[in-house]
């Protein structure tokens, strides 16, 4: 009886790494999607700005095209979401939306490096973001659905590994392509987004779909307020997120202005600065999982958060460049980074078992009022603050505008970690 309890002891360790593969090939082969999705957004973030710029002297009018990512990202989810909950195809409820739009998303990236005027390129920008925004609820809410809950952290510290190396990528690599040829980077772009993006539609398979969970028009429109009013977790994870997404779209938009024109220092500095920023945010994707599954995503994005918000307050004391400073931008990357890569993970903890388009697309609508709020906000404490921090011509001001949304959302990330303590929200693996 004893070798029989000690056999048993050896097997079961083998056994949970023979269930463990399937489950982490999964979760690879669903990070493609990140890997696709942040390489095209990369491209156009950073390369279509110069070419606007061919056809307008208004920084303004250029803003505004840019800007409007975020309206698509507040709207479309909200129709997306609930429809992918109720279809039912041979390929699944979320994979016919994302094949749908593959075609669509990587012709519309090819031809902005084509078009020669101002109007027909933002028209084939909103075609592209309107593709990328059917693409992007689906594809969150496959996680759920086809992870057990003790993988959540993990798979999303692949996702955002994915993201790392497409921004990397974009950026080193974009670059040199769009001095050779401005075009190139768009074109490259489309077809990475086009193969990884359809990968996961080739090599994810969806588990036999049930029976729609509601039919009409009028209630695809409608469900998103239903789950809003009646999830209080998923409407504490909707504030928080939109908080995080603000600060990250505001820093996103004024940090190399802010080496630049408010702390005086070359180019070079910035871009060390953005590197040293995707080193910890690297890091952080590689290691909060960990951590994650140790001490609870709520409870590590708790810490987390703390470390950024007041790193981010520290920032704003800065009025001259010293090199020790890459000393606390690394740390507050990692921390951000933390918060960032675990905060989708959190929510498909505590979230419901039905309605997961729903509750995926209306946390990518947060992603649409950060982009909308986040730059606007930081802006205006710019401007504001100019006359009376004359030393950075007001851009010390961005870093406490946006630790204020981080230090915020706190009160909500602690109830999360409660409700994740408690199993509220806990799903059986599909």
């Amino acid at each position: 009886m004893p070798r029989r309890r000690a056999a048993l002891q050896l097997v079961e360790p083998e056994l949970e790494l023979s269930l463990d593969r399937p489950v982490n090939r999964l979760a690879w082969s669903l990070g493609l999607g990140a890997f696709g999705l942040a390489w095209s957004i990369t491209t156009v973030a950073a390369y279509l700005p110069p070419i606007l710029e061919r056809f307008t002297d208004s920084t303004t009018l250029v803003g505004l095209v840019l800007a409007a990512e975020g309206v698509f990202a507040f709207f479309v989810p909200l129709l997306v979401g609930p429809m992918s909950d109720a279809t039912q195809m041979s390929l699944g409820r979320r994979r016919p939306f994302m094949l749908l739009a593959l075609g669509p998303m990587a012709v519309s990236l090819a031809l902005i490096g084509f078009v020669h005027s101002f109007i027909g390129i933002a028209v084939a920008l909103f075609a592209f973001f309107f593709a990328y925004y059917i693409y992007e609820p689906p594809y969150r809410g496959l996680y759920p659905d086809l992870l057990p809950d003790t993988y959540f952290g993990r798979a999303q510290g692949v996702q955002h590994l994915f993201r790392g190396a497409a921004l990397g990528g974009a950026l080193v690599g974009g670059g040199f392509l769009f001095s050779v040829w401005s075009p190139f980077p768009f074109v490259l772009a489309a077809g990475i987004t086009l193969l990884a993006c359809g990968a996961v539609v080739v090599l994810v398979r969806e588990p036999p779909v049930g029976p729609p969970q509601y039919e009409r028009l009028r209630t695809f429109l409608a469900q998103p307020l239903r789950v809003v009013s009646r999830e209080k977790n998923v409407r504490r994870f909707l504030i928080a997120n939109a908080a995080w997404e603000a600060t990250f779209a505001g820093m996103r938009t004024f940090v190399v202005l802010y080496v630049i024109k408010g702390l005086g220092e070359p180019l070079y500095v910035s871009s060390t600065v953005l590197a040293v920023v995707a080193a910890g945010y690297m890091v952080a994707a590689a290691l909060a999982t960990r951590f994650g599954d140790h001490w609870g995503l709520g409870n590590v994005i708790l810490g987390a958060s703390v470390v950024y918000g007041a790193c981010l307050l520290g920032a704003g004391l800065a009025g001259t460049w010293h090199w020790w400073y890459y000393g606390i931008i690394f740390p507050a990357a990692m921390a951000g980074g933390t918060v960032m890569t675990l905060a989708w993970g959190l929510l498909f903890k505590v979230s419901p078992s039905t309605d997961r388009g729903t509750v995926t697309g209306l946390a990518t609508t947060t992603k649409g009022i950060g982009l909308i709020v986040g730059p606007l906000v930081a802006g205006a404490a710019i401007d504001i603050s100019s006359p009376y921090l004359a030393a950075t011509g007001g851009y010390a001001a961005l870093w406490p505008a946006m630790a204020i949304p981080v230090l915020a959302a706190i009160p909500f990330v602690l109830k999360l970690a409660e409700a994740e303590a408690r199993g509220t929200g806990t799903r059986s693996a599909t």
